[in-house]
């Protein structure tokens, strides 16, 4: 819609990369603001896990209504996409989704919450990244790659591949989604400022999808389709840095340079920028198995808690929930089998 409308001598992967950059600082101001995070949620400190699970799913009440009132009105188009495929990988989004779970509730932080701390002085968190970015890209294109093959190979022919191509499944999914929200916000009460914070958090998915699919698609040269999500972007961005010359930067470099941007701004101006490292040997043993876990379910899954958790489930897909599902489950049960009553119960 931009490339025919108006005329410039930027390239379409340019104009994404600025447009993720501009979305990326956005939602890491946002993230960091509100200290958005499904860990936090699913197996955070029992007296933050209600606040921001209101806030997680603000965002996720406002991304699916958004989504469809976008794609109504032909501002996004995502035909084609893996989220929407018939054949849907059963096996590989069940495992996946389950080792991402586990992995973000080791290393106390989902993909995008570990990108704002890094961005602030957390070298724990760096180090995961960089961990889980090796992993994912082995997973794609190395010596793991035959572990994603085969698990993908196990697929289920779905009739539809989207409750929003069921009658009335838009409505209804919009409807229970902000009814859920409604009701953790009205049950824990957090502030007006993170809940705000939390609808700003879903529109960047929704606004993701319509950059790349619709405002910045060429038709001559089209580039893959592609939201907020950061098991992509973020191999995209290590092999970037290490071969800019050979790799192009494009939608998904741009995003994650302008989380560590906007994160690191907003950490600056509120005065909560410091270092965090390693305590102990068997801390960064459990950090670096979390990371492989998050590496490797990220891609099995389809993305992570925001890339499939978010960006995916706004588009009601089924696969999408589905691993959503499994992240759930995963944290859930890691964090209980980590909770310190059991730990404490298990050395009596």
């Amino acid at each position: 819609m931009l490339l025919e409308n108006w005329d410039t001598e930027l390239g379409a992967r340019t104009l994404q990369l600025l447009f993720g950059l501009g979305l990326g600082i956005v939602l890491g101001i946002a993230a960091q603001i509100s200290r958005f995070c499904l860990r936090r949620a699913l197996a955070g400190d029992r007296y933050e896990r209600g606040e921001a699970a209101a806030v997680w799913f603000t965002a996720f009440a406002t991304a699916i209504p958004a989504f469809q009132i976008a794609s109504a009105l032909g501002y996004i188009n995502i035909e084609g996409h893996r989220f929407l495929a018939s054949d849907m990988p059963v096996l590989a989004i069940l495992a996946g989704g389950f080792a991402f779970g586990v992995g973000m509730v080791l290393t106390r932080g989902c993909a995008s919450r570990l990108t704002v701390l890094s961005a602030t002085g957390n070298l724990r968190a760096a180090t995961v990244l960089i961990v889980f970015a090796v992993t994912a890209h082995a997973m794609l294109k190395g010596v793991l790659s035959p572990i994603r093959t085969t698990l993908g190979s196990v697929t289920v022919n779905l009739p539809t591949p989207s409750l929003a191509d069921l009658p009335g499944g838009q409505f209804i999914g919009s409807v229970l989604t902000i009814a859920l929200a409604a009701w953790l916000i009205h049950r824990y009460r957090p502030t007006t400022l993170n809940v705000v914070l939390g609808g700003i958090i879903g529109l960047t998915a929704v606004t993701g999808w319509a950059i790349t699919s619709v405002l910045l698609m060429d038709d001559f040269d089209p580039l893959p389709l592609q939201s907020v999500a950061f098991t992509l972007p973020w191999t995209d961005t290590l092999f970037w840095f290490i071969a800019s010359t050979s790799i192009p930067a494009g939608f998904g470099t741009g995003l994650i340079g302008g989380v560590l941007l906007g994160s690191f701004a907003s950490a600056l101006t509120r005065g909560e920028l410091g270092y965090a490292s390693f305590e102990t040997p068997a801390q960064t043993l459990r950090y670096t198995l979390g990371a492989i876990l998050m590496g490797m379910g990220g891609v099995l899954a389809g993305g992570c808690s925001v890339g499939a958790g978010l960006s995916g489930t706004a588009t009601l897909s089924l696969a999408a929930l589905l691993a959503l599902t499994a992240i759930i489950a995963g944290a859930a049960l890691t964090g209980r089998l980590l909770s310190p009553n059991r730990v404490a119960a298990g050395r009596a």
